[in-house]
């Protein structure tokens, strides 16, 4: 009768978290769906803890204080800019909690209920274990650098050396074998070798992408920690975990797929570290020639006097915090009988639904922030298209310059707008290291300055 309502209880979580996801999947329905997952978690996480095999609740209460506190700590203090270093840092996490579950079972397989006849594993159980624990150490590991990267502690750069990829390649072979040989003998000595091959090798993948893929990695990881998770819920039978893993894992790699194809890169090449890529990755450096500057005053009016402006941001918007005083400058001009919307590109900052995210944060109404495929048809009408922070995503050498690195990205058409106005602190290129042909069209204005207080002087003289 009980293990009927831990599976009815189980199965109301999952049902919970896939309203969940769907919920998530539009900024108008993201509160409805938190609310989902958070009713789902906790029906999960109280179904777990009513099992009667549990004897005593210290040690868990201990860890549910405890990292509920640093919890609470780092969501008070995190900065909004900061934001996709705390998502891998989290991903880590999930990764290393599938090592250490599948540690803890090898360890007492008769407390977990793997044990054989012989007091071993049962082979479907080695299986599993060897999974999750790989995939979670891949996690861990790759998720670190990530958060390196992002954090600025290592290069955003890619790292590359000669023969990194047939060593990627060796060591995924060393990893698949000792799988099997783990999986007949479960040998403790391979567990702790497969893991500690594992954790290499997750650094490896990720130390070659470079700053400007790591939206896409940030989704992989997240896909990955799922799929550890799965992993981990086969060993412990729990049927919210593995359902629960798998909506993380398939997500975050539907995702991942979406944004590839949105940088026009090759999923295979992002994944592996630039394996099978082609080689247009040189930088360009910028020319010397001449731009067309102006003011916060010019700036103004040009779009006081204007029908409509779009407003394009970008990680320069997410690094001034600038979202709140843009949103009060847009709201200047909608009082103005101007129509003002949001432009999205799918890999604009750092993490996917980055912009989103910030102009959600600002109160900015969903209906005017519109995605790449909604809003390029109407920038040939737009009277004023405002680019706070963006680059490559605007860069139109995408669509005309066949040796460009960015050739056949999808991009914004901005430069089809009537008048352009670039806010930037510097004509220094963007993550792929070219110059921007936007830059010295005819109808661009720079405006050289940090983000926030340019629109804030914008919203003065409005």
């Amino acid at each position: 009768m009980l293990s009927n309502l831990t599976a009815i209880a189980y199965l109301l979580a999952s049902i919970c978290f896939i309203i969940s996801l769907r919920g998530l999947a539009s900024p108008s329905s993201a509160r409805r769906g938190n609310i989902f997952g958070i009713v789902g978690m906790i029906l999960a996480v109280g179904t777990t803890l009513l099992n009667p095999i549990i004897t005593s609740y210290m040690w868990i209460l201990s860890a549910v204080v405890l990292g509920g506190g640093v919890g609470t700590f780092i969501a008070l203090r995190i900065q909004m800019t900061a934001m996709p270093q705390l998502v891998a840092a989290f991903h880590s996490l999930v990764g290393m909690a599938a090592v250490l579950v599948a540690a803890a079972a090898l360890s007492n397989p008769i407390a977990f209920g793997i044990a054989d006849q012989n007091n071993g594993i049962k082979l479907a159980s080695a299986i599993e274990m060897s999974l999750g624990s790989a995939i979670g150490a891949i996690t861990f590991s790759g998720s670190v650098v990530a958060f390196l990267k992002l954090q600025g502690i290592m290069s955003g750069n890619p790292i590359q050396f000669f023969g990194q990829h047939l060593l990627n390649l060796f060591l995924g072979i060393i990893i698949i074998v000792a799988m099997v040989i783990f999986s007949l003998n479960s040998d403790p000595n391979l567990f702790i070798f497969l893991t500690l091959v594992s954790f290499l090798i997750g650094m490896l993948l990720i130390i070659p992408i470079g700053g400007a893929d790591m939206p896409v990695v940030i989704s992989m990881l997240n896909s990955y920690s799922g799929w550890a998770a799965a992993g981990i819920g086969f060993t412990l039978e729990n049927s919210a975990l593995i359902v629960t893993g798998a909506l993380v894992g398939s997500s975050g790699a539907i995702l991942s797929y979406i944004m590839v194809r949105a940088m026009n890169r090759s999923f295979i090449s992002v994944i592996l570290g630039g394996f099978g890529g082609d080689s247009k990755t040189t930088r360009v450096q910028k020319t010397d020639r001449p731009v067309r500057s102006g003011s916060s005053e010019d700036a103004a009016f040009l779009m006081e006097n204007a029908r409509s402006v779009i407003i394009v941001p970008g990680y320069g918007l997410a690094v001034a915090q600038a979202q709140h005083v843009l949103a009060e400058m847009a709201e200047k001009l909608k009082d103005k009988g101007i129509r003002v919307r949001y432009a999205i590109h799918p890999v604009a900052g750092r993490m996917p639904g980055h912009m989103n995210v910030l102009l959600a944060e600002a109160n900015v109404p969903y209906e005017d922030v519109l995605e790449l495929e909604e809003i390029n048809p109407d920038f040939a009408d737009t009277d004023v298209a405002i680019v706070i922070g963006a680059n490559d995503v605007t860069n139109p050498a995408a669509r005309s310059d066949p040796n460009s690195p960015i050739y056949g990205m999808p991009v914004l058409d901005i430069d089809k707008a009537e008048t352009i106005l670039f806010v930037k602190r510097s004509l220094s290129p963007g993550y792929a290291g070219i110059d921007n042909e936007l830059f010295y069209a005819e109808n661009t204005m720079m405006l050289f300055a940090d983000a926030k207080k340019m629109v804030q002087d914008i919203g003065k003289e409005l």
